[in-house]
């Protein structure tokens, strides 16, 4: 690594910034799946869990788009081969799946399931 942009420190700066945004961010896009769940009279546990499905793949979203303001195009996967070699540490919870545009709809889409799974079992359609 030659560059300012491929140091290790720098590495290491991004990603605490991104462990930082992570949880105001999922407060930001979790609350109005758990406003709905409140919405349709569920349970409250169930906002939680589902709010955080929801919410992942935003965060996601949005700190993928900061690593590549950070490193450019080019040069962040050098930083997701870097957070692979250091799951121990600042890679905890990483996979590469999870910059995957499919992965991200998901879990979208599997939220979206759960409300609705959760709605239909509460009217007593099933069960």
């Amino acid at each position: 690594m030659t560059s300012r942009e491929h140091a290790e420190s720098n590495y290491r700066r991004i990603s605490l910034i991104n462990w930082f945004i992570a949880v105001p961010l999922l407060i930001l896009f979790g609350w109005p799946y758990a406003y709905l769940v409140t919405f349709v009279g569920l349970p409250r546990w169930f906002a939680y869990g589902g709010g955080f499905v929801f919410a992942l793949p935003m965060i996601m979203t949005l700190i993928h788009g900061h690593v590549t303001m950070a490193l450019g195009y080019a040069q962040r996967d050098y930083y997701y081969k870097w957070l692979l070699k250091n799951r121990r540490s600042h890679g905890l919870f990483f996979h590469s799946a999870f910059v995957s545009t499919r992965f991200r709809l998901g879990l979208i889409y599997a939220s979206g399931a759960l409300l609705v799974g959760g709605w239909i079992v509460k009217k007593g359609f099933i069960g």
